[in-house]
């Protein structure tokens, strides 16, 4: 899986992981349902930040409950920590759980390797991001992307983060209200809006308020 490699902004990326599970078509996804409601059983306990599944939502969207009991075959389901400590301790009991699923975890690549070794994991394989190719003229800001790649199928829209911040600065949202806002058109659930509430105050330090 690589829609959760292409976050940006390092310096400042840290404490924002993914971890995630999801069955192999033809081989093992007949059942998986069960693995996959369980593993999010598990990593709920590690106070992610975010969970969520593809087929249902993320939790800004629809009740965890909901998202855990109706995990299936072919779900892929996230969970997002903003703590590395929470994150080894998923990683322990997903481990010692031994589902039988494929298990990803999405973040800086030496931070990752740390908390793999933290908890004694030997990771398969490894895959990293190449970063935006072709006409890079016409992205937006860098401060808007730092918030955008946060939802690797690319539905949280240049202009909603911008609307946010404005609202943010005008008075309208507090911070973690724009942030939530800005999670809920990330399906998968793989949006970290801790790190997002971060993002938007340092916007927002920056960024005049356009007026009529």
């Amino acid at each position: 899986m690589s829609h959760t490699l292409h976050r940006r902004g390092v310096p400042g990326f840290t404490n924002d992981f993914i971890l995630f599970a999801m069955s192999a078509k033809g081989v093992n996804e007949v059942g998986a349902h069960a693995k996959l409601k369980r593993f999010l059983e598990i990593i709920r306990d590690f106070k992610p930040v975010n969970i969520g599944d593809m087929k249902t939502g993320n939790r800004f969207i629809a009740l965890p409950d909901y998202i855990v009991n109706n995990a299936q075959d072919t779900s892929i389901v996230h969970g997002v920590f903003d703590s590395r400590e929470n994150l080894i301790k998923a990683l322990k009991a997903v481990k010692e759980a031994d589902l039988g699923v494929s298990v990803i975890v999405s973040g800086l690549l030496h931070d990752v390797s740390e908390c793999c070794s933290a908890a004694e994991i030997k990771p398969h394989t490894c895959e990293t991001s190449l970063g935006i190719w072709g006409q890079t003229k016409r992205l937006p800001d860098e401060d808007i992307l730092r918030v955008t790649t946060m939802c690797g199928h690319g539905q949280v829209s240049f202009n909603l983060v911008t609307k946010i911040i404005e609202d943010v600065k005008t008075g309208k949202r507090t911070l973690q209200q724009g942030a939530e806002e800005l999670a809920k058109p990330c399906q998968c659930g793989v949006f970290n809006p801790a790190r997002a509430v971060a993002l938007l105050q340092e916007i927002c330090c920056l960024w005049g308020v356009r007026t009529a």
